[in-house]
This record gives structure tokens, C-alpha cells and sequence, in this order.
């Protein structure tokens, strides 16, 4: 049917048998292109066409134009079955792919199972070491630094362990995938053999109705050849008595001819035979004798002409009948080719049968070794499942370590009464200059120095730092948040907390601490501390817990403190908003209080987003040659916390005081003048008070210099009182950035050595006022 006109038609190929699917260059690998019949393809559509196909004749005697027919119809019934057995061989040559590929899927399983099997016994060794590590941690407390780096140790071989089964985990899914796959292939191809061998079996069974019928129909030609024999016989014979009897009569006739007297009587002639002459007496009686005469003639004449076409007729019989006994033969001898030809025929189905059976057979060894393969598959899955699970119990064994690990060093901490310091690298950003000498911020990799140590080079000497931690730049807010989720957590259990960011213009303060607005993802530490809170307050009630909160936030620009939360007219005097001078006051507790300062009640984190939004827009900013917005004030928010719990009388007081302070920088590189320059000597100088106190701190002296500035004074209860500190030293990786770089971390390293006493818990079980001062 393809590579044929039909009807005036060409037919295009299309989907075929096999699952409507193109079959083409890409399904069947060996080319059919010089073969017998060219490179054609068929459809579904052209073999049942073929198949239902009937023969239309313009005359059904005409025994020629079937002939050819037939044998246009037996030629594409040919090129049919090749192309089909081209197919086949296609199929196979895919089978032979899909028996490689499984078995080097198998040799992988295999591989891959001794390398889990290893990871896992490496996993199960680092658990050990881990229990190990922290039994130690609970009977030797005064032992922590060493065993902390046998921690640190054994964390970094286990993550380096888990991303190797994570890739192998990876791996293998992708196996996975190409194994279903190829099962669906396979699957795919069987069902188009199947199809196939179906329509096969149907062309068979119209092979042998037709067949059939090619023999009914030459029994009835030779059953028309014997009646036409019988006929021209008789007809034969027929004319042999006709023409005797023709005979016979032209005797007859002769005779009278000659034994006839003439007598002629009026105007016609009599004749008689002679005989008679002498017995008639009467020329009446020769009258009567002569009209009967006349009318026997003329009947025999009449008879003779009948005779005569009769003869014509039988003639023009024999003739056609001779014609039909002709092609009578004709068809014989072509009834016999066709016999020939359907026995042929015959014999190829037989043996496309039996290659069809061949090619089942080996389809049902396929699909043995193919369910074998997916039993096989099924085990390894199991065993995989397995090792996950396991995974995921070394890996929470693992957090869990990771945090009693964290609690122990907070304990040792706090114990100790140190300040922790963070430091946090910000990534490179386009306005970088880039730097001759290569990178400028570098991190050790040693399992003493991995996550805690950085390196600053400038002018080619490498300056080493260790803090409590260090953020690369490629960590994200909620990787910093975790850090210092516990710490946040204390100011609900009555501790003061203290978190603020230090660092030079530019360097990513206010990013750290407020985040960038709009992007959930990008969310500050103020706001992800403010939703912890509000979660865990929830959370506590089912335990008696009633929490009250209470929030104030203020700036403090060139010395002056200014209430962001005031509603009233936001004019700027020298006393700060509204003419207003705000008074910081300590009492013997130790709280801090700012006097006239305003106090927001808060319920929910959204009221305490408002109120951000609020002091963001209130807040002073400006423009400078580093930086587009940089801070010019120091930026205080402030949470107090009171709680009471109803079951056990129990009252808790916290503070959470969070603060960005203002960018140091340089006048040669701000650029800074006018108001700007102002800002830029008094954020210096408040800058420079903090060192101040940090050294004296630091030295351990009488006097502490917190009344220097109002930063420092502000700042006196979580510097030198009993509140838990956390500082954040930010820094930039740019080249031109080094020396102020190396200033903040020298800064930091010093600020990491001061201690402030031992953090105090402030909870009780008497009645307290609704608010509390400020910590």
C-alpha cells in the first residue's frame, strides 16, 4: 500500500502497529535502503486497508483484469510481510540493547550495594565515635576544648560521608529512571508484536477463504467447460440431420423434377408427374393435384429457410462456445499458477508462523529475564530504603549530637562569662574593585579552623582570626538564624540577650539584622527572632505560660537618642524628636531605662512588622561614596519580655535588645561633608568609645568608661552586666576594604576575649509590674 498509487492516491505513512507509534530511522535501527522492495514503511491505516481491501472489476468475466489484480494485490501483500520482517529484525536488534543495558545495570547494582555497604559501616563507625565523644562531653566538662575538636572532627568525616551517599542515592535514582524506562520500551515493543502476530493470524485466515474461493470458482469453470462440450456435441449432430435431410430433399426434388409433365392451364404452369397422367382422367383432378403440389412446396421452402437460420444460429453458437472453451483453458492453466502461487503462499506463512513463534518464544525468555531483572531491582530498592533509614537515624543521632554539642559550648560560655562573636563575609558585589593579589578573605580547612577561623591578607601578609563561628558568603539568613536560635529562645526563659552588628559602612549590618523587605527568604535576624518568639509563645501556652510583650525602638544620631515610635510631629531638634531630651537610667538591678521613651503592647508578629516598617522610615540614612544607604545612626530595638505561668506561680523576665550599629568609615574614602561629615565624627567617636570600653573590659580595670558616650551607656548592662552577648563583625572581601577589614576583626578578637559575668536568669514567684524596664 505505500510506494503505490491507489485510487490516485498516494498514502503517507503514519502511526504504525506497534502502539500508534512512528515507526522510522530512530525505532527501527536496521536500514531496509537497497533492499528488494526499497525503503518503504506501512501503517496501521495501510494494513487493514490491505488487509479489508476488495477488488472492484469493471467486468466480472473478464478473467484477465482479476488476474492482474490479483497479482498487484499478492506483490504488495509481499512487500507487506518484508517489511515486517525487517521490523522483526529491528526488534531484535533492540532486545540485544535492552539484554546489555540490563546487564550493565545489574554489575552497578552490584557495585553500588558493596559502596553502601561500606558507607554504612563508615556510618556506623562515626556513630560510635560520636557516643563516644559525648559520653566524654558529659563526665568531663572541664575537658571540652580538646574533645569539641574530636567533635568538629568526626562531624566533618560524617558530612563528607553523607554527600557520598547522597550522590550514590542520586545515582542510583537515575538508574532507576533508566531502567523503567527501558522496561517501558520493552513492554511497548511486545505489545506491537503481539498486535502484529494477530493481524497476521486474520491475513491467514483471508488467505485460506480466498483460496477457497479461487476453488469453487475454477470447479464451476471446468463444470461450464464439460456443459459446453455436451452442447456443441448435440449441436454437431444436429447439423448432421439437418443436412442429410437437405439432402434427402434435393433428391426428392431432383426426382420430381424430372418425373413432372408441365401443362399449363391459364396463366400458370402444372406440373405432373408423368405416372399420374395416365391414372387422372380429369383436368380436375390434375388441378387439385397440381394446388396441393404448390402448397407442399412451399412449405418445404418455408421449412428450408427455417432450417437454414437455425443452422446460422448454431453456428454463431459453436463459434462462442469454441471462444469460451478457449479461455476456458486459459483459466485452467492461470486456476494453476494461482494454485502454485497460493501454495507458495502458503508455505511463507508457515514459515512466518513459525518464525513468529520463534520470536514469542524468545519474548517470554525477555520477559522471564525482564521480571527477574525487576524482582532483583525490587530487593535493591528494599536495601536502599533501608540504608536511608538508617541515614536519616545516623543523621538525626547526628543533629541531635550537633546540638547537645552547641548546648555544652553555650554552657561552657556562659559559664565563663564571655562575649561570642560571630564574623560574617558578604559576597562580592559588582561596585567591588578587583583586587591585583587575589583573594583577600580566605577560610582554613583544618578540623580545628573549619566554620571557625578566617584569614585576611593585606599587602601580603595573612592575618589568622578564630571566632565562635564564621559565615562564608555563600550562607543564607537562615543558616546565621540557626546559630543564635537558642540564644533568642533565652530571653523567654528570663535572660537578657543582647545581639548587635559591628562593622564598617557597607559591610552588611543592617542586611544581617534587618534583611531585605519583600523576600520572605531574605527575612533579618529582628524579624526571624520575633516570629521564633511569637511560635514558641503559642507553643507554651498549653503548659500555663501567658506571655506579655512590650516594644521600643530608638536611633541614636550625633549623641542624641530619638524615639522612632513617637507619633507626634517628627521635627528634628538638637534634643532629638519633639524637643524632647531622653534620659538613660540604671537602677540596682541592673535594668535600663530611657525616660519618656514610647512602649508598644504587641500581640502578633505582624503588629511588630508595622511597627519596623514604622522606625525603618524614621530612621536616618544617607548617601556616601561607599555606601548608597548607609545607616548614620545607631538603630536599638528593644523587646521586654514578662510571662507567668499559671500552674506553678512561676514569673519570668526577659530582654531581647537587638541593635545595627552605624558603619565606621574613613573621611579620605566616605567622602563624607557638611551634615554628613557631622554624622561621620560622631558615629566615630561613639565607635571609638566602644573600644575603649572593650580594652578596659578586656584588662580587667576598675574603671570602665560607659559614660563616654550614649552608645556605650546604653549598652552598660549587656557589656559589663549579666546578660547574654552575641557580636556580629561583618566584613567586606574587597581588596580596598582590607585595612578596615582587618580593623573589625581585630576589633572582634578582642571583643571575643572580654568577660562580662556570668549571665543571671531573673524569675521569681512574686507578683510583677506589667512592664518592665529595659535591659
Amino acid at each position: 500500500m505505500v510506494g503505490t498509487a491507489n485510487n490516485g492516491r498516494m498514502r503517507h505513512a503514519f502511526s504504525v502497529v506497534n502502539g500508534e507509534e512512528e515507526v522510522g530511522l530512530n525505532s527501527v535501527p536496521p536500514s531496509n535502503a537497497g533492499s528488494e522492495y526499497g525503503g518503504f514503511e506501512f501503517t496501521r491505516e495501510d494494513v487493514y486497508g490491505l488487509l479489508n481491501e476488495r477488488m472492484k472489476y469493471k467486468n466480472k468475466f473478464n478473467y484477465k483484469e482479476r488476474c492482474e489484480n490479483m497479482m498487484d494485490y499478492i506483490k504488495r501483500l509481499r512487500l507487506c510481510i518484508k517489511w515486517f520482517q525487517e521490523l522483526e529484525g529491528g526488534y531484535l536488534f533492540e532486545q540485544e540493547k535492552l539484554q546489555n543495558a540490563l546487564d550493565f545495570t545489574e554489575s552497578k547494582c552490584a557495585e553500588m550495594d558493596l559502596m553502601l555497604k561500606n558507607k554504612e559501616e563508615e556510618l556506623n563507625l562515626i556513630i560510635v565515635e560520636l557516643r563516644k565523644s559525648l559520653a566524654s562531653l558529659q563526665e568531663k566538662l572541664s575537658k571540652e576544648e580538646s574533645e569539641k575538636l574530636a567533635a568538629l572532627d568526626s562531624l566533618a568525616r560524617e558530612k563528607e560521608a553523607r554527600l557520598t551517599v547522597e550522590k550514590s542515592q542520586a545515582s542510583l535514582l537515575e538508574e532507576q529512571g533508566k531502567i523503567q524506562g527501558e522496561l517501558q520500551s520493552a513492554n511497548q515493543r511486545i505489545t506491537s508484536v503481539s498486535d502484529m502476530y494477530k493481524l497476521l493470524q486474520e491475513y491467514n485466515s483471508s488467505l485460506q477463504l480466498y483460496n477457497s474461493k479461487l476453488q469453487t470458482d475454477l470447479d464451476t469453470a471446468h463444470e461450464n467447460v464439460k456443459r459446453g462440450e455436451k452442447e456443441k456435441a448435440a449441436i454437431v449432430g444436429n447439423l448432421s440431420t439437418l443436412r442429410g435431410q437437405c439432402m434427402s430433399l434435393q433428391d426428392q426434388y431432383n426426382s420430381c423434377k424430372e418425373n413432372v409433365l408441365n401443362i399449363r392451364w391459364g396463366r400458370s404452369t402444372i406440373h405432373i408427374p408423368l405416372p399420374r397422367v395416365l391414372r387422372w382422367a380429369s383436368v380436375d383432378e390434375v388441378a387439385k393435384q397440381k394446388d396441393t403440389l404448390v402448397n407442399e412446396v412451399a412449405s418445404l421452402r418455408a421449412e428450408l429457410q427455417q432450417v437454414s437460420e437455425d443452422r446460422d444460429s448454431l453456428l454463431l453458437q459453436v463459434q462462442t462456445l469454441t471462444a469460451e472453451v478457449v479461455n476456458c483453458e486459459e483459466l485452467v492453466e492461470k486456476s494453476n499458477e494461482l494454485k502454485e502461487k497460493c501454495l507458495s503462499q502458503s508455505n511463507q506463512l508457515k514459515t512466518l508462523q513459525d518464525e513468529l513463534e520463534a520470536t514469542q518464544n524468545k519474548l517470554r525468555v525477555s520477559d522471564l529475564s525482564v521480571f527477574e531483572t525487576k524482582t532483583e531491582f525490587e530487593a535493591q530498592k528494599k536495601l536502599i530504603s533501608e540504608l536511608q533509614n538508617r541515614l536519616e537515624d545516623a543523621e538525626l543521632k547526628i543533629v541531635e549530637g550537633e546540638k547537645f554539642r552547641k548546648k555544652l559550648h553555650n554552657t561552657i560560655l556562659e559559664l565563663k562569662g564571655n562575649i561570642r562573636v560571630f564574623c560574617r563575609v558578604r559576597p562580592l558585589i559588582p561596585e567591588d574593585s578587583p583586587g591585583s593579589d587575589g583573594k583577600v578573605v580566605s577560610y582554613p580547612t583544618t578540623t580545628e579552623a573549619l566554620g571557625r577561623a578566617v584569614e585576611l591578607t593585606q599587602n601580603g601578609q595573612k592575618y589568622s582570626f578564630t571566632f565562635d563561628k564564621v559565615f562564608m558568603p555563600a550562607a543564607s539568613q537562615e543558616d546565621v538564624f540557626v546559630e543564635i536560635s537558642q540564644l533568642v529562645q533565652s530571653a523567654l526563659d528570663g535572660y537578657k540577650v543582647c545581639i548587635f552588628a559591628y562593622g564598617q559602612t557597607g559591610s552588611g549590618k543592617t542586611y544581617t539584622m534587618m534583611g531585605k523587605s519583600g523576600n520572605p527568604e531574605q527575612k533579618g535576624l529582628i524579624p526571624r527572632s520575633l516570629e521564633q518568639i511569637f511560635q514558641t509563645r503559642q507553643s507554651l501556652q498549653s503548659q500555663g505560660w501567658k506571655y506579655e510583650m512590650q516594644v521600643s525602638m530608638l536611633e541614636i544620631y550625633n549623641e542624641t537618642i530619638r524615639d522612632l515610635l513617637s507619633t507626634k510631629d517628627s521635627s528634628r531638634t538638637e534634643y532629638g524628636s519633639n524637643g524632647k531630651q531622653y534620659a538613660i537610667k540604671h537602677d540596682a538591678n541592673g535594668n535600663t531605662l530611657v525616660s519618656d521613651l514610647t512602649v508598644v503592647d504587641v500581640c502578633s508578629t505582624r503588629e511588630v512588622s508595622f511597627l519596623l516598617d514604622q522606625a525603618s522610615h524614621s530612621r536616618s540614612v544617607g548617601k556616601t561614596q561607599m555606601n548608597e544607604q548607609s545607616s548614620r545612626s545607631h538603630f536599638v530595638f528593644t523587646l521586654r519580655i514578662s510571662g507567668v505561668n499559671e500552674n506553678t506561680e512561676q514569673q519570668v523576665q526577659g530582654v531581647l535588645n537587638l541593635i545595627d550599629l552605624a558603619g565606621s568609615e574613613r573621611l579620605s574614602k566616605s567622602g563624607s561633608t557638611g551634615d554628613r561629615l557631622r554624622e561621620t565624627q560622631a558615629i566615630n567617636k561613639s565607635l571609638s568609645s566602644l573600644s575603649n570600653v572593650i580594652f578596659a573590659l578586656a584588662k580587667k580595670e576598675d574603671h570602665v568608661p560607659f559614660r563616654h558616650s550614649k552608645l556605650t551607656y546604653l549598652l552598660q548592662p549587656c557589656l559589663g552586666g549579666d546578660s547574654k552577648t552575641l557580636m556580629f563583625v561583618n566584613i567586606s572581601p574587597d581588596h580596598s576594604s582590607s585595612g578596615e577589614s582587618l580593623c573589625s576583626l581585630r576589633f572582634a578578637s578582642r571583643v571575643n576575649a572580654c568577660e562580662i559575668g556570668i549571665p543571671r536568669r531573673q524569675a521569681n514567684m512574686r507578683s510583677f509590674e506589667s512592664r518592665l524596664s529595659l535591659g
